[in-house]
């Protein structure tokens, strides 16, 4: 590469003056693919030698990139047209780990020196990968542009420490200083702790600069590794003066004083005087626009994932809530059809059959009774008739509210599907429960996860930086909303009315029923005052035998999918809550879920009614909810009395 002018040495860089008052010039190539280490504590120039070696890189056109971690080198853009990319407002850009690819190529391909800043991240994991992975592909390009390149990083005890806790970003720095120099890429470590870096990274370098070290885990370094008798002198070191050890000199040490930096001093610590920022150089807007659009396209991408994970949950609780109105529609077909066939062929107990008898007639009787019976017999006959007719076209009408139900839960399952995504990347959302299939036919399962497959492979198409492959889903209008519910319970009450009003005129024509009629109903009641308990003395409505009727089990599945609790931890805070009322932090033990996981089912449960709590804000299931779901459908639309919620 040329230099910048004539009276510019190409092949050695100016930094400093040797005790002996000759001039200390680092030859370029050496710093450009070797590896270095400077130490120094704070104040004692490090930093400023550091900065001193790249103004020469740069004052002969050489890029480099730093790896800035307390923003101290953008004083460098006052004379040097540089990228200052990194987490603040003050950067030219904003970047992430996304970036990293296109910062390799800018530093080594386009010839712009980078200042990557990590001060500003507040996500630590975040800027370890940024740095991680700008290394990499730096290493990787090298490989085959092999062209002389530095890589300058602040506190390298950070990433390479001494003893265990090093990471990939650590390891992957050891391998740019065993490897990069015959790739062309060289790197320096900086840090004020020479004590805390690993020490087969100091030991590899070949040149080092000591500046002032005064504590004594510090100054053992100097004497294991530069010589005992500069052990106690590194600590007498003023400001700017280091030990330079290098492998091209004749000289073992030379004892150097580094020329002060030409740039603004953005690392100095702030004093009383006025504090002006100088004005500073800018790269050209269309590289910054370039990483812009870089970030845009990321941030564009996770909305994208975003939607549809919106859309995947709306679908999923439409899909659940068009089960809960099937389930719903089918028990009041199964209600409809018993109802219509005891009316069509009469009550064994009630029926005309057994009338004459409950009222006193025999084989014998008088003639005119039965004559009288007889009449009535027709009576009946003709209004059952009438009844049966009825309500065998309400049950026609209810089996085709279940045929249109099916056939709308099964639209919903096909909506938005795509026939091109090829996308193989995993579902984000793939750790998420599936929609509830209790009480619906094998089909309408099949097309529910169907669609969710279908969702999944748009966002993994996403994921694989397609968003062409993934279609949009057709939205609803209001006009598809299926609201059944009015119309099934006003056919559920025309049919029990119906049904109230020929018994009543039964009782009301024929007299009193038989005799073994009144002994069973005389049991049921006492059954009923005895809390219906078993012969072991159980009771069957206890909320532990009310949790697997279908209306309630609904109901527990759809609170189950809302809440972040899984299916195995739900069970189990279900079998806890119907023995015993229940603490939230006891739920927890028993579980080992997090609170906020269970916390976040006992607010589904309550918000559906299913779930009370008392002052001593413990949890049990309500069984007078539950009983009244599995009694009366009506209670499943919603309709639950006050009395139950207690706080």
């Amino acid at each position: 590469m040329a230099p910048a002018d004539d009276g510019v040495d190409e092949r050695h860089l100016p930094v400093g003056e040797t005790a002996d008052g000759d001039s200390l010039r680092l030859p370029t190539e050496e710093v450009l693919t070797g590896r270095a280490f400077i130490t120094g504590k704070s104040g004692s120039g490090k930093s400023n030698s550091v900065s001193v070696v790249i103004e020469e890189l740069l004052e002969r056109q050489y890029p480099v990139l730093v790896v800035d971690t307390d923003g101290e080198y953008y004083g460098l853009k006052e004379e040097y047209e540089l990228l200052h990319a990194g987490a603040d407002d003050g950067c030219d850009i904003q970047v992430s780990p996304e970036h990293a690819e296109r910062l390799a190529t800018i530093a080594l391909e386009e010839n712009v020196p980078v200042i990557l800043d990590v001060s500003g991240f507040l996500d630590e994991a975040a800027a370890d990968e940024l740095v991680f992975e700008t290394a990499k592909h730096l290493f990787a390009k090298e490989k085959k542009l092999k062209k002389p390149f530095l890589l300058v990083v602040e506190e390298v005890h950070e990433y390479i420490p001494e003893g265990a806790g090093m990471g990939e970003t650590g390891r992957m720095l050891i391998k740019v200083g065993k490897r990069g120099r015959k790739h062309g890429l060289g790197v320096v470590g900086i840090s004020q702790r020479p004590a805390d870096v690993k020490k087969d990274f100091i030991t590899q370098a070949n040149w080092l600069v000591w500046h002032r070290l005064t504590w004594e885990n510090d100054t053992k370094v100097v004497g294991r590794i530069v010589g005992s008798e500069y052990e106690a002198a590194v600590s007498d070191l003023d400001a700017g003066e280091a030990f330079v050890q290098a492998d091209w000199t004749d000289a073992a040490v030379e004892r150097v004083q580094f020329k002060r930096k030409r740039t603004f001093d953005a690392g100095a610590t702030p004093g009383l005087d006025d504090f002006e920022r100088p004005e500073l150089k800018s790269v050209s807007d269309t590289l910054v626009e370039d990483l812009a659009d870089i970030r845009d396209a990321e941030e564009q991408r996770q909305d994208r994932i975003a939607e549809l994970e919106r859309r995947v949950e709306n679908r999923e609780e439409r899909i659940a809530e068009l089960e809960t109105e099937l389930e719903r529609a089918r028990d009041v077909s199964a209600a409809a059809r018993k109802l219509a066939n005891a009316v069509a062929h009469g009550d064994p107990d009630r029926g005309p059959a057994n009338a004459h008898t409950a009222n006193g007639a025999t084989a014998d009787g008088d003639a005119q009774t039965t004559l009288d019976a007889d009449a009535h017999d027709g009576e009946d006959r003709t209004r059952t008739t009438e009844s049966v007719d009825t309500m065998t076209d309400d049950v026609a009408a209810l089996r085709e509210r279940v045929a249109e139900l099916e056939a709308r839960l099964a639209a919903v399952g096909s909506e938005g599907s795509t026939d091109d995504g090829d996308a193989s990347n995993e579902d984000p959302r793939a750790s998420g429960g599936d929609a509830a299939t209790d009480g619906v036919g094998e089909d309408t399962g099949n097309e529910a996860n169907a669609s969710r497959s279908d969702f999944e492979a748009q966002m993994a198409a996403l994921e694989a930086n397609d968003p062409d492959a993934a279609t949009a889903e057709t939205e609803r209008d209001d006009g598809g909303r299926i609201e059944p519910t009015e119309r099934i319970g006003d056919v559920l009450d025309r049919l029990q009315r119906s049904s109230e009003r020929e018994r009543e005129r039964a009782s009301r024509e024929h007299g009193r029923e038989r005799t073994a009629s009144g002994t069973a109903d005389t049991d049921a009641a006492t059954d009923s005052a005895d809390g219906g308990r078993d012969a072991d003395g159980t009771t069957a409505d206890e909320p532990a035998a009310l949790l697997d009727a279908p209306a309630v089990r609904t109901r527990l599945d759809a609170a189950r999918r809302a809440s972040r609790c899984n299916e195995p931890t739900a069970e189990t805070v279900y079998e806890r809550l119907a023995e015993t009322p229940q603490s939230a932090r006891a739920l927890v033990d028993a579980t080992g879920a997090s609170m906020e996981a269970v916390h976040s089912l006992l607010v589904e449960l309550r918000g559906r009614d299913l779930v009370v709590r008392d002052r001593e804000r413990r949890y049990a299931f309500d069984e007078r909810a539950l009983r009244s779901l599995v009694d009366d459908p009506r209670a499943e639309r919603g309709e639950l009395t006050e009395q139950w919620r207690i706080e």
